[in-house]
């Protein structure tokens, strides 16, 4: 039988031991911990709040945070279906780099509020891909157009977007018949704001059935496509790699040896989770048969779609195309998790990803829905009056004379800046 003082000596050796081994690693106390061990040694010295110094805080508000120079910021400005909603638009992604550069990807219905609500200027928003040539990818390409030059765009726009199996189903034939169409708001606006940025389309077409291929490469960033699986040929998926990162965006595809291939270890991939079976014949009335076509075959079905992620194995995985409500993310968290058990984002509009080598942050930004235009990042140029299309005269006949009542502003207007603008 062992005695109490033999006890209590080996007690108080244990307790010795423990204490010399926090005492050689305390200068290291906080790196190596981690779950709740770390958060209780937080606890034990919480952070001193100001009441009147600004205070941390866990969401994102545009246009107040430095990006770093090895850091990628992601913000969804549309996640979900070809029917926009108030809550999502449809797909839209803007990625920003550390370098200053600014991409976009694709531009769905609905998602140029969502890019205007982020208060960048329009001049670093010059660089579009389209996934493929549905409206839901490239809906709202006429509102970033238009409105971006209105508001500060002083340079073409530039979009690269995959070829078709046909002329007719490419991205050149799209947006030039897409130009054309413009033609009416086009000319109304010649002689009245800067011209620089309704100049058509910069437009690169590459071949769909490209695999890695190279189809931008400026100031360190390579952007490569794969081909994708949807509707009919000529989607795709993208490959941006920067400083060591890689960004992946499928697009709308069907799983596929190229996103398998190629997306592999990515800091983050985004691809489609569609909305489930069972759900597309409750929610949208669905045949059971059509329903089973669409969420499985045409797009990516949440299982699949966990499966893809095993095998890529993102540091973050992003699920999108799906109406993200509080009935549905269950549904399509189990299905995925069926599959996958690795980081996941379920995307909706305005979450935003902060990618550092060290971590993945994510939170959403919060934004102002009375926001106006950012200020140009360059000075306009004052429009040339000769180059406007008036109306004709059976149409200017019709006129009320209201020279009496604007005189005034034209008057303070230009004693101000020191012009002597006339009335029509």
């Amino acid at each position: 039988m062992i005695s109490t003082k033999k006890l209590f000596i080996g007690a108080a050796l244990a307790v010795m031991a423990v204490m010399l081994f926090e005492w050689n690693h305390s200068g290291n106390r906080h790196a190596n911990t981690s779950g709740l061990t770390a958060q209780a040694i937080a606890a034990e010295s919480p952070p001193q709040v100001s009441p009147v110094k600004a205070r941390a805080r866990d969401f994102y508000a545009p246009n107040s945070e430095d990006l770093g120079p090895n850091e990628m910021r992601l913000i969804a400005c549309g996640t979900g279906m070809p029917t926009a909603r108030p809550k999502q638009a449809a797909s839209c992604w803007l990625l920003e780099l550390g370098n200053g550069d600014k991409f976009i990807f694709d531009i769905g219905t609905g998602s140029a509020e969502r890019i205007a609500a982020l208060q960048i200027p329009y001049n670093f928003l010059d660089k579009l891909f389209l996934s493929h040539l549905h409206t839901d990818h490239f809906g709202d390409l006429d509102a970033l157009f238009v409105g971006g030059a209105l508001m500060g765009r002083q340079k073409p726009l530039r979009v690269w977007g995959p070829s078709g199996d046909t002329p007719e189903r490419g991205t050149k034939y799209a947006l030039d018949h897409l130009y054309k169409a413009l033609t009416w708001d086009l000319d109304g606006r010649k002689g009245i704001t800067d011209p620089r940025g309704y100049v058509p389309f910069e437009v690169t077409e590459f071949d769909y059935k490209g695999v890695n291929q190279i189809v931008y490469e400026e100031n360190g960033v390579t952007i490569r496509s794969i081909p994708a699986i949807h509707a009919l040929d000529g989607p795709v998926s993208f490959i941006l790699e920067w400083n060591g990162f890689k960004f992946v965006f499928g697009g709308d595809t069907y799983p596929n040896k190229w996103y398998a291939e190629y997306a592999k270890n990515a800091d983050l991939a985004i691809h489609e989770s569609f909305i489930s079976v069972p759900t597309l014949i409750e929610k949208f009335k669905f045949t059971p048969q059509g329903a089973l076509s669409v969420g499985t075959q045409v797009h990516t079905s949440p299982e699949a779609f966990g499966k893809m992620m095993s095998i890529v194995k993102p540091r973050m995985a992003v699920a999108y195309h799906f109406f993200n409500d509080f009935d549905t993310a269950p549904d399509i968290t189990q299905r995925i998790r069926s599959t996958y058990d690795g980081p996941l984002s379920l995307a909706t509009d305005y979450m935003v990803w902060n990618i550092t080598k060290e971590t993945v942050r994510v939170r959403m930004a919060a934004v102002d829905e009375d926001v106006w235009p950012p200020q140009p990042s360059e000075k306009p140029q004052v429009p040339d009056p000769k180059l406007r299309i008036p109306p004709s005269q059976v149409i200017l006949d019709g006129k009320y004379d209201m020279k009496e009542v604007d005189q005034p502003t034209y008057d303070k207007i230009n004693e101000e800046y020191g012009l002597s603008e006339k009335q029509d």
